[in-house]
């Protein structure tokens, strides 16, 4: 059983309480009531699959911020070998919510760069939970050269509600930071490719999704800014907002996979179990690889000049506009 329950899973969850209990009953027991256990386990997944195909974007955005979802470093531990982390950006310090570094995808080398909010209290502090600062995006970028010298793909994992807006990271460059790796992944030759695994936000999202091919999960998110942040914006009023504005905004904002998928922004949604990823960290892994291996395979067989072509045509043409002669 998840240790955390969004509103919407609450009668997800009641029902798997009983469960639980009925489990405990007949634990050694002469009970015999697998059928009435059967009948409730059908009617979770009924539940979940009907809860889970009609969900609003504010439901997938509370989906995508999960303290149970799997992290970066999760589906790193789980789907790649030989990994060595890299630390620091040689110029100021090293950034915990950025990890980078080499690895093995089956048997082809990879460097990974991507975000990490941290699980539990004490490391979400530690990792400023998944909010880089300038070193962090500096080291992702180091790692993004190493890529590019060894002749190694760039895969990187999107995780985070944005950059860090503290004075200190303003000082040291923030927005250089993001503007330089902007800059450089989009004339950096070596196939890569991202993958939004929770939440995409910003600029803070971006610095690493300049791609060859973007993926997202099925119930992750990836916007210019968060819900709350929008709504704060616009509906600006003398009490609280509230999660009726923020349901307003997630609609406006068209963050969901599927919205994405359709603008043309991303290449591909990555399946998840009913319930999310939390609930099946394994076979979302297995999925993730799939399509890692998949684009790979489709990539290597592009010359440099060529990646960089088709990503330059890749964003240029991403939006639409009507010109009118006065």
């Amino acid at each position: 059983m998840i240790r955390y329950c969004l509103e919407f899973e609450k009668p997800i969850e009641e029902l798997e309480i009983k469960i639980e209990e009925l489990k405990r009953v007949s634990d050694g027991k002469e009970i015999d009531i697998s059928g009435e256990i059967r009948k409730l386990e059908k009617k979770v997944r009924d539940l979940r699959s009907e809860i889970f195909t009609s969900l609003s974007p504010w439901q997938k955005t509370l989906i995508a911020r999960h303290p149970d979802r799997p992290y970066t470093l999760d589906y790193i531990n789980t789907i790649m070998t030989d990994f060595i982390e890299l630390h620091g950006d040689r110029r100021f310090s090293d950034d915990p919510a950025i990890v980078a570094g080499m690895a093995k995808l089956q048997t082809v080398p990879v460097v990974i760069a991507g975000h990490q909010k941290g699980r539990g209290t004490k490391e979400r502090i530690f990792r400023n939970f998944g909010q880089p600062q300038p070193e962090g995006y500096r080291k992702a970028l180091r790692a993004m050269k190493l890529a590019e010298r060894f002749k190694r793909p760039l895969i990187t994992f999107i995780d985070t509600p944005g950059a860090y807006p503290g004075i200190g990271a303003e000082e040291r460059g923030q927005a250089e930071a993001i503007a330089v790796n902007l800059m450089e992944m989009s004339r950096l030759k070596t196939p890569i490719i991202s993958i939004v695994i929770g939440e995409g936000g910003s600029g803070g999202a971006l610095a690493l999704g300049v791609a060859d091919r973007l993926y997202m999960l099925e119930h992750s998110c990836y916007s210019v800014i968060s819900p709350e942040g929008c709504a704060a914006i616009l509906w600006k009023k003398d009490g609280d907002l509230g999660i009726a504005d923020f349901s307003k905004a997630a609609d406006a904002l068209k963050l969901t996979a599927q919205d994405l998928l359709r603008f043309k922004i991303i290449d591909g949604i990555i399946p998840e179990p009913h319930g999310g990823a939390h609930r099946n960290p394994e076979e979302t892994a297995k999925n993730i690889s799939e399509y890692l291996v998949a684009a790979l395979e489709e990539l290597k067989t592009k010359t440099p000049g060529k990646l960089l072509e088709e990503r330059y045509r890749r964003f240029r043409k991403i939006g639409s506009f009507i010109e009118e002669a006065e």
